[in-house]
């Protein structure tokens, strides 16, 4: 994340809280299961084919719906080029609008699934020779990176290169508490926010242009 421009800082703290917003509409809706989160409907996945059969199958479908968004904002942002990011996020846009609408008509299983998808295509945002350079909807890796700097830094290496990754994960917490009480207190208008949430993020990223530092 450092390598990149200060300004795509600001873009990934903000694609992390829409992360976040949109895993606690899901984490409500399915009372459980994850919309952006894997690892943990991985595990679920593997209790449920021990105990819980139908809860395996809610967990695999998100897992499936994920992992098709990820090949489907990759292959947008391949043909993309040096504009991926606002047509990956014109994506995650539409797909997040096709979420909202289907909540006005049918049940939360594949609404989730279509959310699911957007924050797989979200992944594809950021990408350095066809690989994701910043993960945008999980913190595990950048927990880690935050626990590795700051180590760095009490040795005597950058003081404050742990503070951007401090930032992805305050945000990712951060949007997901607004989710929670977003969709507690007005349901599914929550996930129309996220639409337009994504949409302001695609014209920044126009606006912000290719990174220098990116192929």
């Amino acid at each position: 994340m450092i390598a990149y421009e200060k300004r795509f800082w600001v873009l990934a703290a903000m694609l992390a809280a829409l992360a976040g917003f949109v895993d606690a509409i899901g984490f409500i809706s399915l009372g459980g299961f994850f919309v952006s989160f894997m690892s943990g409907n991985s595990t679920r996945v593997a209790v449920g084919l021990v105990r819980d059969i139908p809860a395996a199958y809610v967990a695999g479908s998100l897992v499936l719906s994920f992992v098709f968004g990820v090949i489907a904002g990759t292959c947008v942002a391949s043909r993309a080029s040096r504009h991926r990011k606002p047509a990956v996020l014109a994506l995650v846009t539409g797909l997040l609008t096709a979420a909202a609408s289907l909540s006005e008509v049918t049940s939360h299983l594949p609404v989730a699934m279509v959310l699911a998808a957007a924050m797989g295509a979200e992944n594809a945002v950021f990408q350095r020779n066809g690989e994701v350079s910043i993960g945008v909807t999980y913190m595990t890796g950048a927990l880690v990176k935050l626990g590795q700097h700051i180590a760095a830094a009490l040795i005597g290496g950058p003081r404050w290169n742990w503070a951007p990754y401090l930032i992805m994960w305050a945000s990712l917490v951060c949007g997901a508490c607004l989710g929670a009480f977003t969709f507690i207190r007005a349901g599914n208008v929550a996930i129309w926010m996220a639409v337009f949430a994504a949409g302001s993020m695609a014209a920044y990223a126009a606006m912000a242009g290719p990174s220098k530092r990116s192929p």
